[in-house]
């Protein structure tokens, strides 16, 4: 279904699991969003910014067909929330990561599997003024000392979503022009220098070294069509788990959303 070296490739077999902030999924909904998920049919689709409450949702999104669903809900409405969609039912399913300030935006789930622990991520966006920004700096670094916390216990972990930071010039059309915005700071671009110091990997950049490669393009300029975007959208994955993994790859050719859609694909155990 998927590819290698990001490029396609219908031979490749594995687990397959895929990431995308829908910018609304009920927007997205009415953009062809099911119908993409039952063609591709991934084994994991991760959503995030979802936007969404249940009683706002007709029963195919809440519980697309095939899958099992599994939503954190954000207190504000119209406002971020993440949704995790699988085949196999997890061994546990837990949302946020136990700090009440991040987690009442409803920006995490974590899904525990046999082979590994997905996590679910919409990273908060500093771009606002100075306290989001700080807001979201001590995210990272919560965020991290969690998932360090398993990774010392030898666990292999997945981490997907919108990191919502561009972490080298090669992932950003214009670095210079945006060197002193929220999303490609050098103190955003230091914690994401700091994630691999840390053991954990960019999969599409282990796969594909090439420049314009972006998951996410500003709808006002209309930057999509004259490719102007950032790759802010990543599958990481601890070093124990990288072995496994087949390939790594971005989908912009799937539209519905700012953000295109990403992916990995794991040898099946």
């Amino acid at each position: 279904m998927m590819l290698e070296n990001g490029v396609y490739n219908c031979t490749m077999q594995g687990t397959t699991i895929l990431s995308w902030n829908v910018n609304g999924i009920r927007a997205a909904g009415r953009k062809g969003f099911l119908e993409w998920l039952h063609s591709e049919s991934p084994d994991i689709l991760c959503v995030q910014e979802t936007k969404a409450h249940p009683e706002q949702l007709d029963d195919n999104l809440l519980q697309p067909r095939g899958y099992h669903a599994y939503w954190n809900y954000p207190e504000a409405r119209g406002y971020s929330g993440v949704a995790t969609f699988t085949k196999e039912e997890p061994l546990s399913i837990k949302n946020g990561f136990g700090i009440e300030e991040f987690d009442v935006e409803a920006r995490t789930i974590i899904t525990k599997f046999p082979e590994f622990i997905l996590f679910n991520v919409y990273f908060p966006n500093g771009k606002k003024d100075e306290a989001r920004l700080k807001y979201k700096l001590k995210f990272y670094d919560e965020f991290l000392d969690y998932t360090d916390s398993l990774k010392a216990q030898g666990k292999k972990c997945i981490i997907c979503g919108d990191y919502n930071t561009a972490h080298k010039e090669i992932d950003i059309a214009r670095p210079k022009e945006n060197e002193n915005k929220s999303g490609f700071l050098p103190v955003e671009r230091g914690w994401m220098d700091k994630l691999v110091a840390h053991g954990y990997v960019d999969t599409f950049r282990h796969f594909n070294k090439e420049p314009h490669q972006y998951t996410w393009w500003d709808l006002k300029t209309g930057a999509r069509e004259r490719n102007v975007g950032w790759r802010i959208d990543y599958f990481f994955v601890t070093e124990n788990l990288l072995p496994s993994v087949t390939g790594a790859f971005i989908m912009p050719e799937v539209m519905g959303s700012d953000h295109c859609p990403i992916g990995i694909v794991l040898r099946k155990p």
